[in-house]
């Protein structure tokens, strides 16, 4: 795979962040249920990228080293 998926899994987000994994699915829960009330939709155990980095304030390093 040469491109980047576009969400990120459970363990990709524990992986990220230093995390334990059930941790993480409260975070992919809570980042979920925000986009879901902006009218996106949503999988159960991803979130979106570029979401995940923008809510993370990692928005612009990820933009950069694209």
């Amino acid at each position: 795979m040469a491109e980047k998926q576009s969400f990120m899994r459970v363990d990709e987000v524990a992986q990220e962040l230093g995390v334990s994994k059930s941790y993480a699915y409260k975070i992919v829960q809570k980042l979920n249920a925000e986009l879901k009330s902006l009218g996106y939709l949503t999988i159960s155990g991803r979130v979106n990228r570029k979401f995940f980095y923008e809510k993370l304030c990692y928005g612009e390093k990820e933009r950069r080293g694209n």
